[in-house]
């Protein structure tokens, strides 16, 4: 039976296979006894032409290896095979390290730590700053103090403009001057810290509580992206959600871009209202050659995956069996495994939106990478290769507007409150949804400092790291049985 893991990160899917590979073709080149001498992308490029005629989605819209220039850097030629690059595959990727790939992808990154979005400082719009929305935990930036909330308003002692802020962190270590909000304005203060790059495993589960509101108890997190590695961190966290009875579940993924597809399945699995191991949750279709091939292997439903009450990952599941609906907090910066999440629990509970749209990738993909001993090259590719419909066959919101939300809220107050604090934009919005707009008249809860309304620079946030803010999920290669 063919088994295989998949991961959406922005919906990303990771696929090691090792049986039915196709011979890679002799390189298409001018005739010349010195290919790899004159031609030094020839090999590589054919390779990458190769695989994806094995695995791309979109395989029956590639051009012929005829029409392709095979003499261009690998980069540049795997961009020229993708479906109307841009728009419909906005996704496929390739990098010259397949370790640092896969690295990536499984939350191992050389950041600062942060995630944050920069903003304008100032109504002139001449100065910018960068307002923190989590560190990552054990990460240089959190042991330097920085926490969400905060502001970076100088890099090695010079202010952040709409002309530098985008390079000011392409640097391994720098100096950043801290900020405050004073009267409508963000202005920088004597505080600094020296903060140096480090490799960090991301811990997705970045924040839980059960906060107790008007006589019910709410469960609430913070994900930040589809690892394996936190699954048993999940399933212990709703081991405390069932035993003390949760009313409502918010989980807010306004920062998660995607990850690994069966990390996402897990948390479906979580949640659902009536888990029923019978019920199918999510189908993928694959490329017609991969579809025959796989269907051969593995029989007619080997695209289908059910709910499940247990996995060897995390033993059995700790559902609730409490919840009839689900809110979810999300954003432009919400995609794939994040995406596919939400569809898959469409047809079964009433599902919640508040924030703005999702990013829109219904597509999954997998790591390819020259499987010699020693490898050929160090290039490593995630092209698309599957896209997911739910148990209803629904997949609409492949588009750049995604999942529209239920209530729409800008989440552009600053500073940013603490996770968790009632006050906070997006959860305050929830909780409005939850028990009616004036659950918060000025009578039932005292007032808190006011938060002031700011021009984003850019409508998503970001790490500073290119890999780290990759949308997608995936699924994991893995062998014929």
């Amino acid at each position: 039976m063919f088994k295989y893991k998949i991961v959406y990160t922005s919906l990303l899917v990771l696929f090691v296979f090792t049986a039915c590979r196709k011979k890679m073709v002799d390189p298409i080149v001018p005739g010349d006894e010195n290919t790899n001498t004159t031609f030094p992308n020839a090999d590589v490029n054919n390779w990458i032409y190769s695989q994806l005629k094995d695995y791309y989605l979109w395989e029956a819209e590639m051009p012929e290896i005829s029409a392709t220039n095979i003499l261009l850097e690998p980069e540049a030629y795997f961009k020229t095979l993708l479906f109307n690059y841009g728009e419909t595959d906005r996704f496929s990727w390739i990098q010259a390290s397949a370790e640092e790939l896969r690295n990536s992808l499984n939350g191992l990154n050389r950041v600062f730590g942060w995630k944050y979005q920069p903003y304008y400082a100032n109504d002139e719009k001449t100065r910018v700053a960068f307002a923190i929305q989590y560190t990552l935990k054990n990460s240089a930036a959190e042991r330097a103090g920085i926490k969400r909330g905060d502001f970076i308003t100088k890099i090695n002692g010079e202010d952040l403009t709409p002309a530098n802020y985008q390079a000011a962190l392409n640097v391994e270590t720098v100096t950043v001057t801290m900020g405050k909000y004073e009267n409508g304005t963000i202005n920088s203060t004597e505080v600094t810290h020296n903060i140096t790059k480090e490799v960090t495993q991301t811990n997705a589960l970045q924040y839980y509580t059960i906060l107790p509101f008007e006589g019910k108890k709410i469960g609430y997190f913070v994900y930040t992206q589809f690892l394996t590695s936190n699954d048993r961190d999940l399933n212990n966290m709703f081991k405390e959600f069932k035993s003390s009875a949760i009313d409502e579940l918010v989980v807010d993924l306004r920062y998660n871009p995607g990850g690994y597809i069966s990390s996402s399945e897990l948390l479906s699995s979580l949640i659902v209202k009536n888990l029923n191991p019978n019920q199918l949750m999510t189908r993928q279709i694959w490329n017609d050659k991969q579809t025959k091939l796989r269907k051969d292997q593995g029989g007619a439903n080997v695209f289908d995956t059910n709910f499940f009450t247990s996995n060897s990952n995390v033993g059995t599941l700790n559902n609730p069996g409490t919840l009839n609906r689900v809110y979810f907090l999300v954003s432009n910066g919400s995609a794939s495994a994040s995406e596919l999440l939400i569809n898959n629990l469409k047809p079964f509970m009433d599902v919640r939106l508040i924030g703005a749209h999702t990013y829109g990738k219904n597509v999954g993909s997998i790591t390819i990478s020259d499987d010699n001993t020693p490898a050929r090259w160090n290039w490593g590719m995630q092209p698309i290769v599957l896209k997911t419909v739910n148990a209803l066959g629904e997949s609409e919101y492949g588009t750049k507007t995604g999942f529209l939300p239920d209530v729409e809220v800008a989440d552009n107050l600053l500073p940013f409150k603490e996770f968790g604090d009632t006050k906070e934009t997006l959860l305050n919005a929830t909780l409005k949804d939850m028990f009616g707009a004036d659950i918060f008249s000025t009578d039932r809860q005292s007032r808190v400092s006011p938060s002031e309304k700011f021009v984003p620079l850019l409508n998503e946030s970001i790490t500073g790291n290119t890999l780290l803010d990759r949308k997608d999920m995936w699924v994991e290669k893995v062998p014929f049985k």
